[in-house]
């Protein structure tokens, strides 16, 4: 659904955001009318179930990590074209729209989290710090929105899009045996942990640098009663 409140400006500034924009488009434009918007949000739900359930599924066999990297491009298909398609048919419903979409992308974090932590690649302990350190991210843009009607979707040149797109290269790299699944003995973690918590940090530190850079707008915007009290004297 659209993502965005109706007053807000939207941003969207990472690597893929121009190509995916195209794509979208094209999609749009040749989406069967009977096709709504909502549909492709349940779309979106069941393929973060089906992520979830194959990479549960790659103990058994690392073949299943293909299926995952499927269900990646068809949450990416849902997930990004049912507000695309919204706009295209201009039958936005901008508060149901933000309400729904957001609730749907907390809910296939959670499952996309869950799933690579019963995975045998990576501990469940590092899938649900991934999982929180993106929950957090995607409060601050909804805080932006409210406080700034803003709405920039990534950090930097990192986006939803390009989220999906490294899980797909990393499931490839498993699944053909490139060497990602050995494990740390001493540490008793897997290369992937390693991959997950360094991930962590670095969305921990661009929500730092973003929370500073908005409190610092803030702080100008709104000065406090000590500074506004220097001013008047």
């Amino acid at each position: 659904m659209d993502a965005e409140r109706q007053d807000a400006t939207r941003e969207a500034n990472f690597l893929l955001a121009r190509p995916e924009r195209a794509v979208l488009t094209w999609f749009a434009e040749r989406m069967p009318a009977r096709v709504q918007p909502d549909h492709l949000t349940v779309l979106a739900l069941i393929a973060a179930v089906g992520i979830a359930a194959a990479y549960l599924a790659s103990n058994r066999d690392p073949a299943w990590l293909w299926v995952a990297s499927a269900f990646l491009v068809v949450h990416w298909f849902g997930d990004s074209l049912d507000g695309s398609l919204a706009r295209y048919r201009k039958i936005e419903r901008p508060r149901y729209g933000f309400y729904i979409d957001h609730l749907a992308d907390a809910f296939a974090t959670a499952m996309i989290g869950l799933g690579l932590g019963l995975s045998p690649y990576m501990l469940l302990a590092v899938g649900l710090v991934i999982v929180i350190g993106y929950l957090m991210l995607s409060i601050n843009v909804y805080l932006e929105t409210h406080v700034f009607n803003r709405f920039e979707l990534g950090y930097g040149l990192i986006g939803p899009t390009e989220a999906r797109l490294a899980l797909v290269v990393l499931n490839v790299l498993l699944a053909v045996g490139v060497g990602l699944n050995f494990r740390i003995e001493n540490l008793g973690i897997t290369v992937l942990d390693v991959i997950g918590l360094i991930g962590a940090g670095v969305m921990g530190t661009m929500l730092a640098a973003r929370a500073v850079k908005n409190l610092r707008e803030l702080a100008i915007e709104e000065p406090s009663a000590r500074v506004r009290g220097l001013e008047v004297q």
